[in-house]
């Protein structure tokens, strides 16, 4: 094989796409602990060799999920920074709620954080699934980070402002309550934290 010739058989995107449907349909019905890759791979209608050499774990597979879901949340600066946060922030809190409520009944009242404690653990238990969750971040974080520097540059926030340390309150102050004091995020919460936050930070 010459050395632009490729080993193995490609990557099929259509799998790919098909596994990670069947996967969030079974994390949302089933929860984590109920949670098996090879019901995914019978979901999906492929072999669960095919799925077991992309994700090696059940902890590989749902953080791509979530990376997926985190993708599909859209990031844009409006000129309106207050507007543009809020906005954002409420769809990363219905993200966070529909996680915390994987396997759940609607009405159970549990306010532990579920998949989201889980993800967190999985991070901690895999170097690699943890680098995977550092760079899925980082990845969203940075088009947040450009919304603020956008919002520095016209001049609606104070030109010292750090938009890496802006952002760490923000976001902190979600998981926080999310994953420590069990406090309810709701719509309300979102506007009071970003109004606080701006406070001292708007031009």
């Amino acid at each position: 094989m010459g050395p632009t010739g490729r080993r193995g058989r490609p990557r099929s995107e259509a799998a790919d796409a098909r596994i990670l449907d069947a996967a969030l349909e079974s994390l949302l019905d089933r929860g984590y602990d109920r949670f098996s890759v090879d019901e995914v791979a019978m979901r999906a209608g492929v072999a669960k060799t095919t799925l077991y050499r992309r994700w090696p774990t059940k902890d590989h597979l749902i953080v791509t999920v979530v990376a997926r879901l985190q993708d599909s949340v859209p990031v844009e600066y409006t000129g309106d920074v207050r507007a543009d946060l809020t906005r954002y922030l409420g769809e990363i809190v219905a993200g966070l709620h529909r996680m915390r409520q994987a396997g759940r009944p609607a009405t159970s009242g549990d306010a532990s954080a579920g998949l989201v404690a889980e993800v967190a653990a999985a991070a901690a238990r895999h170097a690699d699934v943890g680098a995977a969750v550092q760079a899925m971040f980082h990845r969203r974080n940075a088009l947040v980070l450009t919304l603020l520097e956008h919002a520095r540059e016209r001049g609606e926030l104070h030109a010292d402002v750090e938009p890496e340390v802006l952002f760490d309150q923000l976001a902190g102050a979600l998981y926080y309550r999310l994953l420590v004091t069990g406090r309810p995020i709701d719509e309300a919460y979102v506007d009071r934290l970003v109004a606080s936050t701006l406070r001292g930070a708007s031009a």
